[in-house]
């Protein structure tokens, strides 16, 4: 698999995979057009939205429906390394989502592999031209 990533311009940065574009820039307090948003808060919507399809697959394998369901995504940053030290995902049910699935529901969304790549985290390689 590969995916392309290019510099249109300034400090937008764009990566192309299986054919949709990915746009992002920086905030003009840091030099950008603030044109879209900041890849670090792809990283963390690509979070919630892996954690949301995890739960729309196990509510449509059951015939739940999810017009009335939401998530909110919480976040505490370390001012100092600025990571994330703690990102909590409060999933909102409807007042007649089954409750003997509540637990269940929060599992399927644990199962997201965004989360799952985060706890065992892949190798970073990073090369220019194929060298080191």
């Amino acid at each position: 698999m590969e995916m392309e990533i290019h510099f249109p311009g300034g400090k937008r940065v764009t990566s192309t995979y299986k054919g949709f574009t990915v746009e992002t820039d920086q905030p003009k307090s840091e030099g950008g057009d603030d044109s879209a948003p900041e890849p670090y808060d792809l990283f963390l919507a690509s979070i919630g939205t892996c954690a949301g399809v995890y739960i729309v697959y196990f509510c449509e394998s059951r015939k739940i429906p999810i017009d009335d369901i939401s998530m909110t995504l919480h976040f505490e940053r370390n001012e100092t390394s600025h990571l994330m030290e703690k990102i909590a995902i409060d999933v909102k049910l409807p007042a007649d989502f089954p409750p003997k699935y509540k637990k269940a529901v929060i599992r399927a969304a644990q199962m997201c592999t965004v989360k799952r790549n985060l706890v065992q985290p892949p190798e970073i390689l990073v090369t220019a031209n194929g060298e080191t």
